[in-house]
């Protein structure tokens, strides 16, 4: 477990890692923490080196998508390149570790048709990895039973139970998606089953996993889990496990492994303590997600069960994030680095387009504005319309493209960008309910901005090269926590899915000894 310069296989280690990133990022903060949709009313790029963003607004969108994955050219000031590759160095590293040379007797099982039904590309890579660690895991630890924390529809789940053979119960917070665990799981039962009388198999067809719904999936309804024999329905949807009324089962209780499969929130922190508070729960193998929605604690919230931070060592440091930062930790390096030219364009041109509505949301509803506005995915959908459009209207430029500084340009023609962006300004009107002001200039709006554009792909890159950084420091207050526990526990931090296709690869994986 270590980068280039840093370890963490000790407490001491993580917190010498964890002290570093703090170090670096907070003469940065006025840059982790800036909201882009205020990119030119707050004229942000000024606040950069100005050596950097003159060098960067001239620089192939291509190169300028690698910094966030520490893609740095010889060209640039030697301070940038200095800069991004000590974030490098204090980003926890994503390539998909050697499993069969780190956990015994894994043995990855490609998935059927039947069990990858629905799944997409990246969701079949990640169940097929991830439940071949945790059966490991389970093996190593000896436990019977896996619980599915934040199941979702069961993926991991029906694959746990029907390909490995354990006895699994699957927890979510949607009941809708219980319903469908159930049915999907009813369907591969039903297969199984079939394939074992053409064969005249003997043996017992795989009980389906057990579906529980708990709206609020804490510490001490996990816990609750291991104090009575669980039947279907046990749990209340809101109260935890309800008691067995069968005097035979009186002081039965039952070891678990919690597993979950990018986990929202402060669910991956839940796990970890009920580890930790629970001793029947002999192992945990947890991959976060959705840092955006982790609780953190500060002068407005003092809960000693916040998501972050965890360990009593960056408690001591008196170390906050706060929203932007945790927003941030959720960019992705490799799929920015994956985007392509004219994607990579698209990003950043949305990304002008929301700054620059709010500029108009500054002179025309100031007291929306104060409200912090959300358009919710509307670069996203006004993005799926530009392609769509570019795909009805065949290419007219010749396949050997002249290399000027067309071929580099940041924006689209004037006037094509202008257009776009009054497109894109009245759907965010409707989005947000808001009429169209009478004496709206959009263009005159545009013209003022357009002129800054060209600044915002290498701000925004700039920017997104804090993420994996402030993602490893959630990781690793997380892993010392653990360390902190003692000697009684093993715990590890491993890449275990291809970064390419799952970037929030990185599993925390502990057991007791």
């Amino acid at each position: 477990m270590k980068s280039s310069k840093y370890s963490c296989n000790t407490r001491a280690e993580t917190l010498e890692w964890i002290t570093s990133i703090i170090d670096f990022i907070q003469p940065y903060s006025f840059l982790i923490n800036a909201r882009v949709v205020n990119f030119f009313m707050g004229k942000q790029w000024e606040a950069v080196d100005e050596e950097w963003m003159s060098c960067l607004k001239d620089e192939k969108p291509e190169n300028i998508l690698l910094i966030p994955s520490g893609g740095v050219q010889d060209h640039w000031p030697a301070s940038l390149q200095d800069f991004i590759h000590t974030l490098r160095s204090l980003s926890f590293p994503r390539e998909q570790a050697d499993l069969q040379a780190v956990l015994a007797d894994v043995g990855m099982v490609p998935l059927s048709t039947v069990l990858s039904q629905g799944m997409n590309l990246k969701k079949k890579h990640e169940v097929e990895v991830l439940s071949a660690v945790v059966s490991s895991v389970v093996n190593s630890v000896g436990a019977p039973t896996v619980v599915d924390v934040g199941s979702g529809q069961g993926y991991l789940a029906q694959v746990l139970s029907f390909q490995y053979k354990h006895s699994v119960v699957a927890i979510d917070s949607s009941s809708h998606h219980g319903k469908v665990t159930d049915a999907r799981a009813a369907r591969i039962r039903k297969h199984f089953a079939a394939q074992m009388r053409k064969s005249g198999s003997g043996n017992k067809c795989p009980d389906v996993p057990m579906t529980i719904t708990c709206r609020v999936l804490s510490t001490e309804m996990l816990k609750a889990l291991t104090d009575v024999p669980l039947e279907k329905n046990d749990l209340d949807s809101n109260e935890g496990p309800r008691k067995s009324q069968s005097p035979n089962d009186a002081n039965r209780s039952c070891s678990l492994v919690l597993a979950g499969l990018h986990a929202c929130g402060d669910l991956p922190v839940t796990m970890l303590r009920t580890f930790m508070e629970c001793e029947e729960v002999k192992a945990v193998v947890s991959i976060g997600c959705c840092y955006n929605l982790l609780s953190e604690k500060s002068s407005e919230n003092s809960c000693s069960k916040c998501g972050f931070p965890m360990s009593a060592g960056l408690k001591f440091l008196n170390f906050s994030l706060g929203k932007n930062a945790r927003d941030l930790a959720c960019q992705s390096a490799e799929r920015w680095s994956s985007l392509g030219e004219d994607a990579g364009l698209q990003n950043f041109e949305l990304h002008s387009f929301r700054a620059a509505f709010q500029m108009v949301l500054s002179q025309h509803y100031p007291e929306v504005l104060a409200t912090s506005p959300s358009i919710g995915r509307q670069g996203k959908a006004f993005r799926r319309q530009q392609q769509r459009k570019a795909l009805e209207t065949p290419a007219t430029v010749d396949n050997t493209r002249k290399d000027t500084d067309d071929k580099n340009s940041m924006r689209q023609t004037s006037s094509n960008s202008c257009s776009s962006f009054e497109k894109f300004c009245l759907s965010a009107f409707s989005r947000l309910n808001l009429e169209h002001p009478q004496d709206l200039d959009l263009n005159a709006t545009w013209n003022e901005a357009d002129a800054f554009t060209e600044l915002i792909g290498p701000y925004w890159s700039i920017r997104a090269a804090f993420g994996p950084v402030l993602e490893t420091l959630i990781l690793l207050d997380r892993l010392m926590f653990l360390q902190e526990q003692g000697d009684s526990i093993k715990v590890m931090m491993l890449p275990i899915f291809d970064p390419n296709i799952s970037p929030r690869n990185v599993a925390i994986i502990a057991r007791r000894l």
